[in-house]
């Protein structure tokens, strides 16, 4: 024997076989955008085959234009807010509100002074809802909706009907066009391009989709939240007060349920999360919910045309919702 320990050689350990795993393909899968303007498409393109090809007429997609002008402003709004992670169920008051308001000045001071007006009221409501969700830190449904019911009771107390006059020289705003384009659609479109380029090209808008992806994370990383928040809520209101003016323009006078009976609380919310937004904030956009804001057009304008109960309307526009939140839910899934 060697002073050397010797090592014996080991059996060799047969390799267990295994099967190779079967790799599945991973299609594309296609952004929120995109799939509701496929909808939108087979939406139009049912519409043609169960009503004829009047379904695209000139008068057909002026009225669906003038018919989603009012709501694709309040959603354009509406998306700022869920974008921040928050949301506002205040503005179907609001609306009603700024039409009174504003027929009111403009019957004794003039345009100028009742457009100033407006605005200066909506976005004090909105600086309102914003230091109520940060400061006090109630959740924006509950805030949001409290500070609704208080206008409701202004109005209630303040108004039994219409009041107030606007002028033929701003009636112009809700029912003349430009060439085959409503001048509300216009409206809509630059407050569209507005809010596209403040999410896209502005550190606002950058902090809006930090605050709303996970707010102690930027909170951390030196963003004022609180301020984006108020922000949000702000002009969210201010495109509800817009909204209001266009109806004022439309209805010559102003109204205390011009608001609510169009529904453009839910509504709003509805074209948002249809357009992609998720609710939980920091994903979405402007162009998803302009596809959704026009979805709800649509359908609108078909059901119109087939004379369908008005409940069949409601079952039908609740399932295309939950059927598209369902969609990109799933889609998320890793």
């Amino acid at each position: 024997m060697t002073g050397r320990d010797t090592a014996r050689p080991s059996a060799a350990v047969p390799a267990e076989k295994t099967r190779p795993r079967r790799i599945r393909p991973r299609w594309p899968r296609p952004s929120p955008t995109k799939v509701v303007f496929l909808a939108l498409a087979a939406v139009v393109a049912a519409g043609v085959a169960l009503t004829g090809t009047d379904f695209l007429s000139l008068q057909s997609v002026v009225d669906i234009q003038q018919r989603s002008a009012a709501l694709g402003i309040v959603a354009v709004g509406q998306t700022l807010a869920i974008l921040a992670g928050s949301l506002d169920l205040s503005v179907a008051y609001l609306i009603s509100l700024v039409s009174l308001v504003s027929a009111e000045i403009m019957q004794s001071a003039g345009v100028p002074a009742a457009v100033g007006a407006a605005l200066s009221v909506s976005a004090l409501v909105g600086l309102a809802n914003g230091v109520v969700v940060t400061k006090l830190k109630v959740h924006a449904f509950i805030a949001t909706l409290g500070v609704g019911l208080l206008i409701k009771g202004v109005l209630d107390h303040l108004y039994d009907g219409p009041a107030g006059r606007v002028p033929e020289s701003f009636q112009h705003l809700g029912y003349d066009r430009i060439g085959p384009v409503p001048v509300s659609a216009l409206l809509w479109a630059a407050v569209v391009g507005a809010v596209w380029f403040l999410l896209a090209r502005t550190r606002l808008g950058y902090r809006v989709y930090a605050v709303g992806g996970d707010v102690e994370v930027a909170r951390l990383s030196g963003v004022r939240t609180d301020r984006v928040v108020i922000a949000a809520h702000v002009i969210c209101s201010l495109c509800a007060g817009v909204a209001g003016l266009l109806l004022a323009a439309r209805l010559g006078a102003g109204t205390p349920t011009v608001g609510t009976d169009g529904g453009y609380d839910l509504e709003s919310i509805a074209a948002v999360v249809l357009g992609g937004t998720a609710l939980a904030g920091g994903r979405g956009g402007v162009a998803g919910t302009v596809g959704g804001v026009l979805l709800l057009a649509v359908l609108d304008s078909l059901f119109n045309r087939l004379e369908l109960d008005s409940f069949v309307k409601d079952v039908v526009r609740g399932v295309v919702i939950v059927a598209a939140v369902a969609i990109y839910a799933r889609r998320r899934r890793p």
